[in-house]
This record gives structure tokens, sequence and C-alpha cells, in this order.
């Protein structure tokens, strides 16, 4: 099971309908969204772990998200946890460009979107921070993994915005080295 599968799966259809109700959309174009907001995120911590030093600090990062239920969670710290992962994964205006990309490729609202990415952040960590026992070379493949297993089509538009972010094209997923690797 991938981490957007994982994901869907403990929102279930009650967290999914809360999503669609701050994008302002329907159930369909809530889940396209949050797989690719999902994709986009898994790839930019994949991106952050190619280096040694980036995937220790993953590895950190994870470590505290170990025993964290972000599906129960308050709102607040929910949304401060999931700016500063955020921050660290996409960069200072990556947050808005991601969701200004992703709002008008789904035709939802850009201010829901910014409001929902935070939230996912902190899920997506807890997920994958759950996959027990991981050394950095584990976790660096388990992210490669996981960005090749997205939904067809999502890679390229993924890509597209990590390129236009971070100005350096992306390559495929299963052709990546990694910090792993190493």
């Amino acid at each position: 099971m991938t981490l957007m599968d994982e994901l869907l799966a403990e929102l279930g259809e009650p967290g999914l309908e809360q999503i669609a109700g701050m994008l302002g959309t329907d159930l369909a174009t809530a889940r396209w969204v949050i797989q690719a907001a999902g994709g986009i995120i898994v790839a930019g911590l994949a991106r952050g772990a190619e280096h040694p030093e980036g995937a220790e600090a993953l590895r950190y990062a994870l470590d505290e998200h170990m025993d964290t239920d972000p599906f129960n969670s308050d709102v607040a710290s929910l949304t401060r946890d999931g700016q500063h992962i955020l921050a660290h994964v996409l960069g200072g205006q990556g947050v808005e460009y991601v969701a200004e990309g992703l709002a008008r490729l789904a035709d939802v609202d850009v201010g829901g979107l910014m409001k929902v990415l935070p939230l996912l952040a902190p899920m997506i960590m807890s997920l994958f921070a759950g996959r027990a026992g991981m050394d950095t070379r584990t976790m660096t493949a388990d992210l490669r993994r996981e960005r090749a297993a997205g939904p067809a089509g999502l890679e390229e538009l993924i890509g597209g915005i990590l390129n236009g972010l971070f100005g350096d094209p992306v390559a495929p997923a299963a052709g990546r080295e990694g910090a792993g690797d190493r």
C-alpha cells in the first residue's frame, strides 16, 4: 500500500468530505488534490534526502513523528507542524507556488489549498515514520518507490511543479540516485 493509499484510508470518507468542503469542490477532485499534493510533498522529501545530510535530517524528523497521531490532533498544532515541514520540503515561497499551481489545475480555491497543504504534511510524515526500522538507505529507497508509485499522469505534473519551484529538472523516480545508495 502506498503512502497516498494509506493517507486516503486514514482520512476516510469523513476526512475526504472535510477537505472537499475546505476546497469548495466534490470528493473526486478532493481525492485528486490530496494525491497530487501528497505526491509533491513526497517528491520534496525525496529531493531533500538525495544528500547524506538531508537524509539524516529527514530521518531525525521522522523519528519525531513516530508516535504522533495527526489524524486526531487539533487543527492549530497540526497546521503549525505542517507549515514547518513544508518550509523545509518546499522552501520559502514553495507552499504558495504549489497551492497556486494545484488550484489552477484542479479549479479549486487557492486559499483552501493553503489551509489543506499544512494539514497533509504531518499526516504524510507520520504515516512514513510508522514504517518501522528504516535507516537512511531504506528511507531513501522507500521515498523513490513512493514517487514512482504515484497515480498515472501525476508524475509529470509533480515534476513540472517542482521544476518550476526549484529550477531544476526532476528525474524519473526509478532512475534517481539517492544518499542511501552511496
